[in-house]
């Protein structure tokens, strides 16, 4: 019987790609020199090619709940998996990868009749052309020798397979992305001295050993490379490939950060955005559509990278990690920093005020809680050998606690400061100093949370009691230290009311954290009131972007 390209073909391939990413993750990481020695692009193509797994799953067991014989369709899974990819794609390879996926998504979804006469292999073929040219779309600097050259041999060589079935297609994409893969030290520099192949062009050869799998009905196509490759063609250049791959890449010192954010905005403000942010930094890579995007890029100004976002859209689940001492260039060893800090805070000027101050940040999405596997790759990725792990939510202690203890096997030292507010991390970050021993600077930094009381302003869903009485829906909470002591009306003077009680217990620094859409003015208002009542204490503003809570507040 001939293979089938079907939602189970499908859910096969994602589930056999991140098999064989699992167990070529640490392989592929080593070999990352390209664009910045990080070593992570095993261990993000792993979580891409996850949560694109997860997605494909999601819509078998939605149908599974219709009864026995509802399934999904090639388009309905094809689909999950290009957007479960984009929500999770991390780093630079894995944003290129789901943007290929999706490619492939836009080819076996069409809506034209004509199309859905074709046979599986042709339209195998015309996905993985769709899918390179996709990406090309997505990437602002080509360059020669990474994974864009390997997708694009992958889907010359299976257009050259003529009338064969979707598994000899999928076979040929593999044999001719393993030849380019090898050529790849030949046409990169870092790539030749460092003496490895680009590790996101292994990464995609072994999503295309999955397909492979996948189609045949077995394991994952798997076979040594080949010696002496030749380079890729590209006949097909003329339909949308750029016929010269040799993009320019920035020479010169190395960005400090990376910065990576999904984005709800629209297709002129991200042409705006592209623009903005290929002048702030390099490897920029825009990928999506329908509203929804993912944006990577390498920057020294991680705030104004996240300022871009925010005024092209909604951006949110922001990552911004500082790459420090940590990145090695044009070699494949890579040393650990000694000491790191790792934050996890809900809001993009927050993530951005954290990054600069040299943290590996975890952002959040109201309502979407980090897992605590998220806080092990945030580790991971901070890649050093002493680890402060900053939760910075008293709903996140539990799950901070099973990440510290995961990643201690494997060998990190972490330290977790159950910091219950961002504000409690803030105030442990400026005291935060690498340069004493791990111990001295633990407790230097849990003593300065410790001593910083906080307090959040947010806005009654319902009516409830609360330990200040009875609330109604629209009411602003007051909340000290977690538990609700003022109801009021207003934003301003409810946190005035907050501020006059907190500060009756003394302190020296007010912080004020802006949420989303709050104006200047109401920080304007609060300081002088700060002013007026406690001249001796000082008033810190930043503007958060937090969604959760229109106000944050720290007493230091």
């Amino acid at each position: 019987m001939p293979p089938t390209l079907d939602a189970d073909a499908v859910r096969t391939w994602c589930a056999l790609a991140l098999d064989a990413l699992g167990r070529a993750r640490e392989e592929i990481d080593a070999i990352n020199v390209y664009p910045v020695a990080d070593g992570d692009t095993g261990t993000n193509l792993y979580l891409t090619v996850e949560s694109a797994a997860r997605a494909v799953d999601a819509v078998f067991d939605g149908h599974a709940t219709e009864g026995p014989g509802s399934r999904p369709g090639l388009a309905e899974a094809v689909r999950a998996m290009a957007h479960g990819a984009l929500i999770g794609a991390r780093g630079n390879s894995g944003t290129i990868l789901a943007q290929l996926l999706r490619g492939v998504a836009e080819t076996l979804t069409p809506g034209d009749e004509g199309h859905r006469t074709l046979d599986d292999a042709e339209r195998l073929r015309q996905a993985l052309r769709r899918a390179v040219v996709s990406a090309y779309e997505g990437v602002a600097r080509p360059v020669e020798g990474t994974v864009l050259t390997v997708a694009v041999a992958a889907a010359d060589a299976a257009s050259a397979t003529g009338g064969a079935d979707c598994a000899d297609v999928a076979r040929a994409a593999y044999e001719g992305a393993r030849t380019a893969l090898e050529a790849t030290p030949g046409q990169l520099d870092v790539l030749g001295r460092a003496g490895v192949v680009d590790a996101g062009g292994k990464g995609l050869v072994e999503v295309l050993g999955a397909l492979v799998g996948a189609l045949e009905g077995g394991k994952p196509a798997t076979e040594p490379l080949p010696a002496a490759p030749p380079r890729a063609t590209r006949a097909w250049a003329a339909e949308g490939c750029p016929a010269d791959l040799g993009g320019t890449p920035v020479h010169g010192a190395e960005p400090a950060f990376e910065v990576i954010y999904l984005l709800e905005a629209d297709d002129e403000a991200v042409a705006r955005l592209r623009t903005r942010l290929d002048a702030l930094g390099e490897s920029l890579v825009v990928v999506g559509g329908d509203g929804l995007w993912n944006v990577h890029v390498h920057v020294d100004d991680a705030g104004a990278a996240v300022e871009a976002g925010i005024e092209a859209g909604r951006p949110h689940r922001v990552r911004i990690t500082h790459f420090g001492a940590a990145r090695v260039a044009a070699t494949h060893t890579r040393e650990r920093v000694q000491r790191a800090v790792v934050c996890v805070v809900p809001g993009e000027g927050l993530a951005a005020l954290c990054a600069e101050a040299g943290a590996t940040v975890v952002g959040v999405r109201p309502g979407e809680a980090p897992a605590s596997g998220e806080l092990v790759e945030a580790v991971r990725r901070a890649h050093a050998r002493e680890v402060v792990l900053l939760p910075n939510d008293a709903e996140l202690r539990h799950t901070a606690a099973v990440a510290a203890e995961e990643a201690r096997t494997e060998g990190v030292r972490v330290a977790l400061i159950p910091t219950r507010s961002p504000v409690q991390g803030i105030a442990a970050l400026a005291v935060h100093e690498p340069g004493r021993r791990f111990d001295e600077d633990v407790v230097a930094m849990t003593s300065a949370a410790g001593a910083t009381r906080y307090a959040e302003l947010c806005v009654a869903e319902r009516q409830s009691w609360t330990m200040a009485g009875v609330c109604q829906a629209g009411d602003v909470l007051g909340l000290i230290d977690g538990d609700v002591a003022v109801i009021g009306e207003e934003l301003a003077s409810t946190a005035e009311t907050v501020l006059d009680r907190m500060l009756a217990a003394g302190g020296e620094m007010v912080t004020l954290v802006l949420g989303a859409g709050v104006p200047d003015a109401v920080a304007d208002r609060l300081r002088r009131h700060v002013r007026r009542g406690h001249l001796a204490v000082d008033t810190v503003v930043y503007h958060g972007g937090q969604q959760s809570a229109p106000l944050i507040i720290g007493i230091e």
